[in-house]
């Protein structure tokens, strides 16, 4: 049975916004349910229903899409774990737990597509090995009645140019949103600027290009202006909620704060962005004419709900943002029946004791 939820093209046509939650791997594995490392995404096989809950959650968040997690779920990395066997079942049982997701709440479903790590294209065996790949999951995808495609974290324009193609050749028309990963360059790993890339995506056929993963908000947004200039149709991004500098453009190179240890990737506690930083990222995304909206590792729902608020959105978990106003340390005084017991409370708090 089709589904009668209205379009992710014909969405954006009609000048709407789409926001997306991804972040799945990233956040399955800070729950304790999936390996950092080699993130390969066996909790859909081991723990079906903590995938199913955080869909749900992402959704009540204010997501639009509901991604079904087959990231990193293609035959290259199952194989490394020893799990190849398998590959078809959860391919397709991920796509299962998607789509009945996304009827149950009328949401979009995206099947998924990732980088290989295995692409080499000076290496004719990889990049058969890689159309392969990308070829078995669109038809899974299909087969499981995704509504459109989502290709992600390349960072190659000639390995996002194969899943496009794959998507293109076997998806039975659906369309696809093609978004790559940028480092430390401005550039990709085969030496096109993300600008010029994204456009020959977009030439290509992809109905959405942009960002995703790499880097946190504020060495996102600078490289989405040029990209925005480069290209004529919706652009998305999904940046990391990690706070990136210009000296530490992406979160791969962070250095923890105080130790001046490598954070990646276990360690990157200290560095997660606010939600104001999270909000204020969303704001300047919007205001850029960014359709296409989410957030990729350390997405978490509290940060989702604050993109969808600031996209205008009222999702369900808007009625459980924060009251401040009530809070017992930063509240309003007033509030509460015992004002002068409250601000000698505060004073302890903060140090400022008057004798």
């Amino acid at each position: 049975m089709a589904s009668t939820v209205k379009g992710l093209v014909e969405r954006l046509r009609d000048g709407e916004n789409v926001i997306c939650a991804e972040g799945y791997l990233w956040e399955l594995e800070r729950r304790g349910y999936l390996r950092s490392g080699v993130f390969t995404p066996e909790v859909v096989m081991d723990h079906p229903e903590r995938v199913r809950n955080l869909h749900e959650e992402f959704v009540h968040a204010g997501s639009d899409v509901v991604e079904a997690f087959t990231y990193y779920g293609h035959r290259a990395k199952l194989r490394m774990i020893g799990r190849e066997d398998e590959l078809e079942a959860l391919n397709l049982a991920a796509l299962k737990i998607a789509r009945d997701v996304a009827d149950k709440t009328g949401t979009l479903m995206a099947g998924n597509l990732s980088n290989t790590t295995i692409y080499d294209p000076g290496n004719s065996e990889s990049v058969e090995e890689v159309k392969s790949i990308f070829k078995e999951q669109v038809e899974w995808a299909v087969k499981g009645r995704a509504d459109y495609f989502i290709a992600e974290t390349f960072d190659s324009c000639s390995e996002a140019s194969l899943a496009l193609e794959a998507v293109r050749k076997y998806g039975k028309g659906l369309p696809a949103v093609i978004t790559m990963a940028a480092y430390v360059p401005d550039r990709t790993t085969d030496d096109v600027p993300f600008p010029q890339a994204l456009r020959r995506l977009e030439e290509e056929g992809a109905a959405v290009v942009g960002l995703n993963c790499g880097r946190g908000p504020a060495t996102m947004l600078p490289l989405l202006r040029q990209i925005r200039q480069s290209c004529k149709g919706p652009i998305a991004a999904l940046p990391v909620t990690f706070r990136t500098t210009p000296q530490q453009k992406c979160f791969q190179c962070l250095t923890d704060p105080v130790t001046g240890g490598k954070a990646f990737p276990t360690e990157l506690a200290p560095l997660q962005c606010t939600r104001a930083e999270i909000r204020q990222f969303a704001t300047e995304a919007r205001e850029l004419g960014v359709q296409y909206i989410g957030l990729c590792c350390g997405s978490a729902s509290y940060y989702l709900r604050e993109v969808a608020i600031a996209y205008g959105r009222n999702p369900p978990a808007a009625k459980y943002k924060p009251d401040l106003e009530r809070s017992l340390f930063v509240g309003d005084v007033e509030v509460f029946s015992r004002g002068d017991r409250i601000s000698k409370l505060r004073s302890f708090v903060t140090g400022d004791i008057q004798s």
